[in-house]
């Protein structure tokens, strides 16, 4: 699948990052979330990790819950891009079957999980997650659907809005519940709401 960058980059502060740094950096907070979990994630762990000092953390991020933003775009434009160019049935398909697959066994999916979760406690964290990931996110799954009304491979009475979380919301409870997605569930999910 095609990345499609559409998350623009946030105005940070500060010198200018030496790319090395902050890879090594977004690197760890992703291992280390995985390994221990959200709550045990320290910027000092982090920079113990990725062998830079913590002054230069948080000269570049606000908080670990920015790092894991800056990690899940990331890893998220290169290994779960939304499609733009798929219309079909199969390519919507298989695409909420890669949904499932990212949130159940990808380092990032697990980002997004910890974050979703944080977000319920936490307004600020609620807001950066809607706007830098879920929101534009959004934008390019109803742009997918779209092109799949038009092609008449989806239904043309669809909320485009309400059909997305119908199919994602019971993959992303499974996964924040430790349960599997098997791929007739996402099947079933998907023929429920978006077959014409």
């Amino acid at each position: 699948m095609p990345a499609v960058n559409s998350q623009p980059r946030r105005a940070r502060s500060g010198n200018q990052r030496d790319e090395a740094a902050r890879l090594a950096v977004l690197h760890a907070a992703d291992d280390l979330l995985v390994e221990h979990g959200f709550a045990k994630l320290t910027i000092e762990a982090i920079a113990r990790e990725a062998g830079v000092a913590k002054q230069t953390i948080y000269r570049w991020w606000p908080s670990k819950v920015e790092i894991l933003l800056d990690t899940l775009i990331e890893d998220s434009e290169k290994r779960f891009a939304v499609p733009a160019d798929k219309s079909s049935v199969d390519g919507i398909r298989g695409y909420f079957r890669g949904y499932a697959r990212f949130v159940t066994r990808d380092p990032a999916g697990k980002v997004l999980l910890a974050l979703i979760a944080e977000a319920q406690h936490n307004p600020e964290t609620a807001k950066s997650l809607h706007d830098r990931y879920l929101g534009p996110r959004r934008e390019l799954e109803r742009a997918l659907l779209a092109r799949g009304i038009e092609a008449g491979e989806v239904s043309t009475e669809l909320d485009l809005d309400a059909a997305i979380d119908a199919v994602v919301g019971p993959i992303v409870y499974r996964a924040l519940t430790g349960a599997s997605v098997p791929r007739a569930l996402v099947d079933a999910l998907f023929d429920g709401q978006l077959k014409p």
